[in-house]
């Protein structure tokens, strides 16, 4: 198949999640890398693969936590800093480094239901 380039100029995606309250997002400078707080706590950046994944470590970590949350979709392919997957399922990348901000493919919102559960990813204005 050919998608109108060379082979060698295809990637591939690999996208992942990273769960970030509003206001730590929101305070982060828009023109630097993004390193979230766990960088500097425990050496690497906390990611999930898949939404329904997201949900479930979302209501795991989060679910008494009043505050916002975002989520930022990750290209890891455009990540600098080394990322593995160190767990036994391969759906939680540790990345190693700050996040460039051209890695960060979207922004959206989590929704949460009444009882304080996550619902899923919504855009950023169906929150308004």
């Amino acid at each position: 198949m050919d998608l109108g380039r060379p082979a060698r100029d295809r990637r591939v995606t690999r996208l992942t999640f990273h769960l970030v309250p509003a206001e730590v997002w929101a305070a982060a400078d828009p023109q630097a890398a993004y390193a979230a707080p766990s960088l500097a706590d425990e050496g690497f950046i906390h990611c999930t693969d898949g939404d329904a994944e997201l949900v479930a470590t979302a209501d795991r970590h989060y679910r008494d936590d009043p505050r916002t949350f975002d989520v930022l979709t990750l290209d890891l392919e455009r990540v600098d800093p080394p990322w593995r997957v160190e767990d036994r399922q391969g759906i939680y990348p540790h990345i190693f480094g700050p996040i460039a901000r051209d890695a960060i493919v979207a922004h959206e919102r989590m929704q949460r239901g009444p009882d304080g559960r996550f619902l899923g990813r919504v855009p950023l204005d169906a929150t308004d």
